[in-house]
């Protein structure tokens, strides 16, 4: 192996890690699919999370943590701010940017966007027994730990 070279992952692992992607895929398509014709798009979501999450941020830094460009989200922001979900004001350390900030409204959407595929989860976990659901949480509090790494 050439240095800087990633070492290739065991055959368990690699065969650990494709289970795991496909698992997870399978899930995310499921949820989006759950959502009411209504909902917000999945951009829109992803940004009320962050700032959620975030607080008051840049739409720099919106992008950024989206793994976007600015410009592929300036649309999406300018939607946000017109149906009230999001305010824009001056940066106050540096005039040429603006800080997106969640409106009351904003957390409301999310919440109750969050609210829905929660319940359809919830439902989905109930044919479960209570030992699959605890692995579930292990493995929920575990892909929390991989996606932080």
């Amino acid at each position: 192996m050439a240095s800087g070279e990633t070492p290739e992952p065991a055959p368990s692992i690699a065969a650990a890690a494709a289970e795991l992607r496909r698992g997870v895929s399978r899930l995310g398509r499921r949820l989006r699919a759950e959502r009411r014709p209504e909902a917000l798009s999945t951009n829109k979501i992803s940004i009320l999370g962050l700032l959620y999450a975030r607080g008051p941020s840049t739409p720099g830094d919106l992008a950024a943590a989206d793994r976007q460009r600015p410009q592929s989200l300036t649309r999406v922001f300018a939607q946000l701010e017109r149906d009230g979900l999001i305010t824009r004001a001056p940066d106050p350390g540096d005039r040429r940017q603006s800080v997106l900030a969640l409106t009351a409204a904003g957390r409301e959407a999310f919440a109750a966007d969050m609210a829905q595929r929660d319940a359809w989860l919830a439902s989905a976990l109930a044919v479960l027994n209570e030992t699959e659901r605890e692995v579930l949480r292990l493995a929920a509090r575990l892909m929390d730990r991989l996606a932080e790494g």
